[in-house]
């Protein structure tokens, strides 16, 4: 990597003197050289800030405000790091991130501050961005020219949380150099050109808006532009007033825009191409015939430590191949063997899931750079001269990946091994489905039922339960022990921050939860109305059989009522 492009802080350099429109945000534009210098005065404000032997970490709880490229610039002339805060933590979860990431600074907006309120941050010094005070004592380091020449492409650039179904999150390490590398690999990969404008309106305190969608920008030279926050019903007329080329997404956030009202104006825009995860086939199918924009699919561990990419012959529902440099393999975590290649029927069936899914593995170097200050956690993740990646995969005899879920969306029912992703591609067709999870409950006797959550265009009064069962008769590739046993209909998903689908939460509650849910008895084909009577039969059946532990205590269900949220439209 040489030394003039491996680094973000000498990317940020290279803005200087480039006054084209690098920034829009809110009605307002900004040069590129403007957030250059915007980015030289944070990072000398940052040098003083800093206490002597301090790390050179600053935590940033901010929206997604000009503020928070010009900190991430900041942080990488400064040779500091970013821990980006997730604003929808509370209370001693929300003081903990900040405390574990050793942040001695903290930047953040007078929206958020009833956040900090009654925490216990010792020695972390408050900034409130959009304040008087603020203003001025950045006043002092104005003229400055941006420095790199003290940064290097091993320094810490980003600690970002990455979080399980279990435990607290973890910060993920990024260094500039892993950080650089993503940018300019995205620029070979989508031919990002100067005169894009990336719109940036996942959340900046996660990593895909950060490494996907900032990072490339920035490497090419090209614009960005920015969202508070995800707004579908504000989408079009954001890209449109920018002249946005790109964008990325994660989780519903391509449903959502769906699900806004069709236009004849919908293709009167500039974007070429979305780049994300989990829009799933028929979604992004959906999307190109409505807004004219491709939408590809990608994989990458949040870690960094394996990735796939989408080439042309990708089959529909595959991810793509292996990138170049990873060995990837589909191992059976119990045996740590390599899963034999999938088997399909012609109607595109997978026919062995037991054998064929498996853990994703990177058998070759990767980027993996650790988790700030756990240990365990970068145990479990390198083990067997291996990166695992805890995501679910097969592969065909060709070679290409296609996701099968996380490894706790995996079921077991009836000694079968399904996996939830695979269900949900089949549920995602019926043609009243807005939003489909699948994922686990425990059977009475052993092992697990398929349950699903569904939100419907039409809201939980359209729902019919003969025709969602004709509906699954009709499907040729779903096998007969991926039919639900539990429905539960729903009026919006739950989402977590970032947008995808709360499935933690949806598998605490089970089918003992405030929403209406429809089920099949043992034995039958239709479904009906999960009433109280057969609730208390069926705990009566997990007790007789000692897996009454299995199920959620009713206080979970009941935390979940009327909670069920996505972003605003």
């Amino acid at each position: 990597m040489g030394s003039m492009r491996g680094t973000v802080a000498e990317l940020v350099r290279e803005r200087w003197d480039d006054h084209r429109p690098g920034l829009w945000f809110e009605g307002r534009t900004l040069s590129h050289h403007r957030v250059a210098a915007g980015a030289a005065a944070r990072a000398a404000l940052l040098a003083d800030l800093l206490p002597p032997g301090a790390e050179p970490h600053v935590g940033v709880l901010l929206d997604n405000t000009p503020e928070y490229p010009m900190w991430l610039s900041a942080a990488a002339l400064a040779g500091a790091a970013v821990a980006g805060i997730n604003p929808t933590r509370r209370g001693p979860e929300l003081a903990r991130d900040i405390r574990h990431t050793d942040c001695r600074v903290l930047v953040t907006e007078r929206v958020h501050l009833p956040l900090l309120d009654g925490l216990e941050l010792p020695g972390v010094r408050v900034l409130v961005t959009d304040t008087d005070a603020y203003a001025e004592l950045l006043s002092s380091y104005e003229g400055l020219r941006p420095d790199a020449s003290s940064a290097t492409a091993s320094d810490r650039l980003l600690l970002y949380f990455t979080s399980g179904s279990t435990g607290a999150p973890k910060a993920a390490i990024c260094t500039q150099g892993r950080l650089a590398a993503a940018g300019r690999s995205l620029v070979d990969h989508f031919g990002v050109r100067r005169d894009d404008v990336h719109y940036i309106c996942m959340p900046m305190f996660h990593g895909n808006a950060v490494i996907a969608d900032w990072a490339p920008a920035l490497a090419a030279g090209a614009g960005i532009a920015l969202r508070r926050r995800f707004s579908a019903s504000g989408f079009l007329a954001d890209v449109r007033a920018c002249r946005a080329t790109y964008f990325t997404y994660v989780g519903r956030a391509v449903q959502y825009l769906l699900a806004t009202p069709a236009r004849p104006d919908d293709r009167d825009h500039a974007l070429r191409l979305g780049f994300g995860t989990e829009a799933g086939a028929v979604d992004a199918a959906a999307f190109q015939r409505r807004f004219g924009v491709r939408l590809v699919e990608g994989y990458g561990s949040s870690e960094g430590g394996a990735a796939i990419q989408w080439t042309p012959g990708t089959p529909s529902g595959a991810i793509g191949r292996a990138a170049p440099g990873d060995d990837l393999a589909v191992v059976d975590p119990a045996t740590r063997r390599e899963c034999p290649p999938a088997e399909f029927t012609d109607a595109g069936r997978l026919l062995n899931g037991s054998e064929a899914i498996g853990e994703l593995v990177n058998r070759g170097p990767n980027p993996f750079e650790g988790y700030w200050r756990n240990p365990e956690a970068e145990a479990a993740r390198q083990r067997d001269d291996g990166y695992w990646t805890g995501d679910l995969f097969y592969r065909d005899t060709d070679g290409f990946l296609y996701f099968a879920g996380r490894t706790d969306d995996r079921l077991r029912v009836d000694s079968e091994n399904l996996a939830a992703a695979v269900i949900e591609s089949i549920l995602a067709r019926h043609r009243h489905a807005a939003a489909v999870a699948v994922y686990a409950v425990p059977d009475p006797v052993a092992g697990d039922q398929v349950m699903a959550t569904l939100a419907l265009h039409r809201g939980p009064a359209s729902f019919d339960p003969l025709a969602f069962a004709e509906f699954l008769l009709s499907q040729p590739d779903l096998g007969t022990k991926m039919a639900p046993r539990f429905l539960r209909i729903v009026e919006r998903m739950p989402v977590t921050a970032t947008n995808k689908i709360h499935r933690v939460r949806l598998r605490r509650e089970g089918f003992r939860c405030a929403d209406p849910v429809w089920w099949r008895p043992p034995g039958e084909s239709a479904y009906r109305r999960l009433r109280e009577a057969d609730v208390r039969e069926l705990t009566a059946q997990y007790r007789a059989r000692g897996r009454e532990h299995l199920l959620p205590a009713d206080g979970d269900a009941a935390q979940g009522r009327g909670t069920a949220q996505g972003p605003g439209r």
